[in-house]
């Protein structure tokens, strides 16, 4: 890391400016557009947000002059952009999108500058791990749909009254902390392999029997519930944390047959998994039903063009849930492709920050999570981004930072503020990823 004045973040500064004039410049857009003109409500929201993100910044100068520079502004920009988009596609959950990005604001200073430290992580990983299998079984007998959905809709939230958190978010990061401190303790073992069969080295099985538990709890329950598109985030997780962190291409190819039977296995035995595959597969036939919502999606994003209908200028109500899974299909049809480009390399940035300060960790364990942090986060984008431009079979996941859900987007929060956290220089060295 360059080091910096104590007290002063020129770089971050400037970068929280120019993502504030993008914010504020989106949230002027739909009111100008209805109106012909703004007014200082149209922009409080947005306004409240950058300038707790301001906040943030000031703390980080007293705090911490020396961490990454980038993440704020990013998150800065993402908070505007989610406002905006969610009070125009979901009015009635404007409100409760400004609290939750307050929240999320607050997450990021109290882990990033708190007093946890991430030893602490490290040494309740079996425990925490434990906790959040547990809170996923207790959402398979007490659990609840979400508000508004549909009869039979899968039950993935706990919470009473309007209070509620989605579990597998939790689990999501939980188990990013086991991976990492599993792999760190374990981590030339696991490189070095098993027996060999001739020319041929085996995967080590017996330490890789620890880490298939945990992942094998954790998917069973997450299908039984019916969350597919958790389950496959934390496989994709797992694969990644251990294909960083070992550069074995056996493990993967194991993990990747083993997921394969799985999907072939839950496509002839699940309802759902087989109507999600077969949407895919053809959403056109069935446009008025179980596809209605794919396709929709899809014209959405292909009336954008290349440089969109504008904000608030476009119809991406149309499409059924498009402020929580669709909200990419929004953004392509009123930015157009060059509004999306500039999404996804936003998101790009934010992955290179977070790979960087996996490299620049003094400790390992430090490094194993900034990667595991990002692999999730990369993956997260990828896997919604995916179903939404009909490369994969559709999954009920957020969007990181942009889609409207405060689960999601609280843990993600803290995601950021431990990658703030691991950028700091550490006084006790013990090696990073090399």
């Amino acid at each position: 890391m360059t080091p910096r004045v104590r007290g002063w973040r020129p770089l971050e500064g400037a970068l929280l400016a120019v993502a504030a004039i993008v914010a504020l410049a989106a949230a002027a857009a739909p009111a100008l557009v209805r109106d012909g003109r703004v007014v200082p409500s149209d922009l409080g929201a947005a306004a409240a947000v950058l300038a707790a993100y301001a906040a943030l910044h000031v703390a980080m100068c007293w705090r911490a002059p020396d961490a990454d520079p980038f993440i704020v502004p990013l998150l800065a920009l993402f908070g505007g952009l989610s406002l905006t988009l969610v009070r125009r596609l979901a009015p009635d959950f404007a409100t409760a999108e400004l609290r939750w990005q307050l929240l999320a604001v607050g997450a990021v200073a109290v882990v990033a500058l708190g007093p946890v430290e991430t030893r602490t992580l490290q040494r309740y990983r079996y425990s925490l791990a434990s906790a959040g299998i547990a809170l996923v079984g207790v959402t398979l007998l007490f659990g609840r749909s979400a508000e508004g959905a549909v009869a039979g809709a899968p039950r993935l939230w706990l919470g009473v009254g309007s209070l509620g958190f989605q579990p597998s978010e939790v689990m999501k990061l939980v188990l990013i902390v086991f991976l990492a401190g599993y792999i760190d303790d374990r981590r030339e073992l696991l490189s070095e392999g098993g027996p060999r069969i001739g020319r041929w080295r085996l995967p080590p099985v017996p330490y890789l029997a620890p880490l298939a538990v945990m992942l094998g709890l954790s998917l069973l329950m997450l299908v039984v519930q019916r969350d597919l598109g958790a389950a496959l985030l934390l496989f994709a997780i797992t694969l990644g944390m251990l294909y960083l962190a070992t550069l074995r291409a056996d493990v993967v190819a194991v993990a990747l047959a083993a997921f394969a039977g799985g999907a072939i296995y839950l496509h002839g035995h699940a309802e759902i998994v087989a109507t999600r595959a077969a949407i895919w597969l053809d959403p056109w036939s069935a446009s008025q039903d179980a596809g209605y919502q794919l396709v929709q999606g899809l014209v959405a994003i292909a009336s954008g063009g290349v440089v969109g209908t504008g904000i608030g200028r476009g119809q991406p109500g149309i499409v059924p849930a498009v402020h929580t899974d669709y909200i990419f299909a929004a953004v392509a049809e009123e930015l157009g492709v060059a509004g999306a480009a500039a999404v996804l390399a936003v998101y790009g940035v934010l992955a290179w920050r977070g790979f960087r300060i996996a490299l620049g960790a003094r400790r390992s364990f430090d490094a194993l999570l900034a990667a595991g942090l990002t692999i999730g986060l990369a993956f997260q984008e990828a896997i919604i981004i995916g179903g939404n431009l009909r490369l994969m079979p559709l999954t009920g996941i957020t969007l990181p930072f942009l889609s409207y859900g405060g689960s999601s987007l609280l843990i993600c929060a803290v995601c950021a503020g431990l990658l703030l956290r691991i950028s700091r220089p550490s006084s006790v060295p013990d090696g990073g990823l090399a």
